[in-house]
């Protein structure tokens, strides 16, 4: 099956987790954090054993077959960590995954990662990993949907905002969400109690927005000129010939 990032949080509430995961996508930052969580709940239902495979160029495929025939030496449950940075395993990749999923091994969970991912990538070995378990595909914020992803994780955090404060952080962390969350973690240890508004955030929070030309021609059409020329001045800013 295919999950959301929410999705997967709601699963990974329950009491058991499926043989198979393949988390996917060039948010760094929400890869990372969708992974550590699962790792996290595989460790509180006794999965304490993780192997990790890293499938570089020249990578052994047969690793992945040793791994989930191997005996835990430590305990009942196993993790195998895969990563496949670029989405894209060989021939023989391919056919060991599918394989895996055909016949998943009893207590054991593997997770798959992949750090670049867009719809070319789909492929059979995808379709046998949501047949065994899930597949997360995770898709870059949209600038709408920044303000909201930055409102809950300062609400997680403690922090009171208004929303031209919320505003502010989206306008100047646009395409960098770990610049984002680095600017929330510091707020978190300077706002104390007060409730931060947009001048307050202007004076503490660096322009770490990160634009590109598609960017700036999405904001020509749709309309939004007050974008569009931020997005200019950042790309000539950071060099660019616009």
């Amino acid at each position: 099956m295919s999950l959301s990032l929410s999705q997967l949080r709601q699963q990974l509430a329950g009491d058991a987790l499926k043989p198979v995961y393949f988390l996917a996508g060039e948010e760094h930052l929400l890869l990372i954090e969708a992974s550590d969580a699962l790792r996290a709940r595989a460790r509180e239902l006794g999965y304490l054993e993780r192997e990790i495979l890293d499938a570089e160029s020249g990578f052994d495929w047969d690793d992945l077959a040793r791994a989930a025939s191997g005996m835990s030496l430590f305990a009942s449950r196993k993790l195998i960590d895969l990563r496949v940075p670029t989405g894209k395993p060989n021939k023989d990749g391919a056919a060991a995954i599918i394989e895996y999923c055909e016949r998943p091994p009893p207590d054991t969970v593997l997770l798959i990662t992949a750090t670049q991912w867009s719809k070319q990538h789909h492929a059979a070995w995808v379709d046998a990993v949501e047949a065994a378990g899930a597949f997360v595909p995770i898709a870059p914020l949209r600038p709408d949907d920044l303000p909201a992803w930055i409102g809950q994780r300062m609400a997680a955090r403690g922090i009171k905002a208004s929303r031209d404060a919320i505003d502010v952080l989206a306008e100047r962390s646009e395409g960098n969400l770990l610049a984002a969350a680095q600017e929330i973690d510091k707020l978190a240890l300077l706002a104390g109690d007060r409730v931060l508004d947009a001048a307050t955030l202007e004076d503490l929070v660096a322009d770490s927005a990160r634009y590109d030309a598609f960017k700036l021609t999405d904001a020509a059409l749709a309309g939004d000129a007050a974008r569009a020329l931020r997005i200019a001045a950042g790309l000539r800013a950071e060099g660019e010939q616009v």
